[in-house]
């Protein structure tokens, strides 16, 4: 333990943001560059090292976290990235991205602020790529043996990189035009700058790892072609099928899954439009599903210029403590304010959309919405509180139900699928076919990016095990656990 009584006598800080002014106005990262330098060595030390260390329990991915907050108070940081890096592939992503599952284990937030673990995790990986230490690792031998995946969000990438340090030739496919999945398209820059996707990918080159972009497997590329190259196939392709709205109006102009909208903004960024095809500009804007990818189209609509952007939410307004029914250590549902809700809009809790209303053109103008209770455990409408507010632009931020099955890669390779619609596997991750392996969302269904990471790494192992007979590459979770899943 590194200040025993660091939790004591230092409060807690967190990354300093852009004023709201600013950061509107562009796609950098929110936060103030270097920010965190004066101060995470303290906030590291705040650390208790505990005995019996709770974070470990919230992080899937089973982090070393007193160890490298040790080091980090030490500022030793090159051996807090081997720490680091022990466990976690993309300590960039996460430190960016992760709700921070383990904060809210901690042991000191039982009763104060906790360790701020994702400051002190992102500022650990900065300062390696600062220093030249994240350098590629090649295999010393090849095994012989090929792996396909397909998919190159976290767990593609996770599971293409664990396999390609074990020696196995891997290729990863992905659909779309650049490497990064939803880390790529669905994540705004303000959120995760892509230049710390490209230099990981850069990495993964230098290691080995092949990349094919612009094939969709099932449509250009069959299954029975993938097995005849491959000795092995690991399939993250997300849980990409939407949920949708089925109600009156939904066939209006301006209707749009945020899926078809946060992608068209990226792609501004990297420089393929000069104004993106679905654009907030001027209009009145209204974002259905309270999650971090609503929260997304919030941020997103603010950088375009929208004229407003009403947020809903269908179940009530969270409480900003915790509840009985959710006690340490588990993950509590709280009341949060992401930077895009900083910037402004307003956010609508307990209310259900019935209807669009357009013009006469088809374009949508009007969103109809009434508010909702709780009557005996179900929702139920609240007579009288019928409404409509302007909607010029609506985006779809409610979710996901499953893997995609319509482009006949579930059909081809003839998987199996579990009573959520995700791909079936065992405790090695192995779907129902010899050699087809399934990890991330395609396989979970809709969760964290710690988790995607964390699946990748551990059907690393079990096609590693299939390979070779034995593997000697770490599992941190098994296809059961569900314990965390948010």
């Amino acid at each position: 333990m590194a200040d025993p009584k660091g939790f004591l006598t230092t409060g807690r800080e967190v990354a300093e943001t852009r004023p709201v002014a600013e950061r509107v106005r562009d796609w950098n990262e929110v936060y103030v560059p270097g920010s965190l330098l004066p101060i995470i060595s303290k906030q590291a030390g705040r650390c208790m090292d505990c005995g019996i260390p709770f974070c470990h329990n919230g992080c899937p991915l089973g982090n070393l976290i007193p160890e490298w907050n040790d080091y980090a108070y030490r500022e030793d940081w090159s051996a807090a990235s081997e720490r680091l890096h022990a466990t976690n592939n993309f300590p960039e992503f996460t430190g960016r991205l992760c709700p921070a599952p383990c904060e809210s284990a901690c042991v000191l937030g039982i009763n104060q602020p906790a360790v701020t673990i994702k400051n002190v995790e992102v500022s650990i990986i900065d300062k390696a790529w600062d220093a030249n230490d994240v350098t590629p690792q090649v295999p010393e031998r090849l095994s012989g043996k090929t792996v396909a995946v397909i998919g190159s969000g976290p767990a593609g990438l996770a599971a293409a990189q664990q396999l390609t340090r074990a020696g196995h030739t891997v290729v990863v496919y992905e659909r779309a035009d650049r490497i990064g999945g939803l880390l790529r398209y669905g994540i705004p820059e303000f959120k995760m700058e892509k230049r710390h996707i490209n230099r990981r990918i850069e990495q993964m080159r230098a290691e080995g790892t092949k990349f094919r972009t612009g094939i969709e497997i099932g449509r250009d590329l069959t299954s029975t072609d993938l097995r005849k190259r491959f000795d092995a196939v690991v399939v993250a392709a997300g849980a990409t099928t939407a949920r949708d709205l089925p109600v009156p109006g939904r066939e209006l102009n301006g209707i749009h899954q945020a899926m078809e909208y946060l992608p068209l903004a990226n792609k501004v960024v990297e420089g393929d439009f000069v104004a993106p095809p679905i654009t907030a500009e001027g209009k009145h804007v209204v974002v259905i599903g309270g999650g971090d990818t609503g929260a997304d189209c919030v941020g997103t609509a603010h950088r375009q210029g929208a004229a407003s952007v009403t947020q809903l939410e269908i179940m009530p307004r969270p409480g900003e403590e915790r509840n009985p029914g959710q006690p340490w250590p588990t993950f509590p549902m709280l009341y949060k304010v992401t930077s895009a809700h900083e910037e402004g809009g307003e956010r609508v809790y307990s209310v259900s959309t019935t209807h669009f209303e357009g013009d006469e053109d088809g374009n949508v103008q009007f969103l109809h919405l009434v508010e909702v209770e709780f009557v005996e455990g179900k929702l139920t409408q609240k007579p009288g509180t019928e409404r409509k507010i302007p909607a010029q632009l609506v985006t779809l931020a409610m979710g996901f139900t499953g893997t995609d099955v319509e482009n006949g890669l579930v059909a081809q390779f003839g998987l199996d699928l579990d009573e959520r619609g995700n791909i079936a596997r065992d405790a090695d991750f192995a779907t129902n076919v010899d050699g087809v392996y399934v990890a991330g969302d395609a396989g979970r269904g809709q969760s964290l990016i710690v988790w995607a990471i964390a699946e990748g790494r551990s059907a690393a192992r079990g096609v590693d095990r299939y390979l070779t007979g034995a593997s000697s590459l770490p599992a941190p979770i098994r296809p059961t656990d569900r314990s965390l899943m948010v």
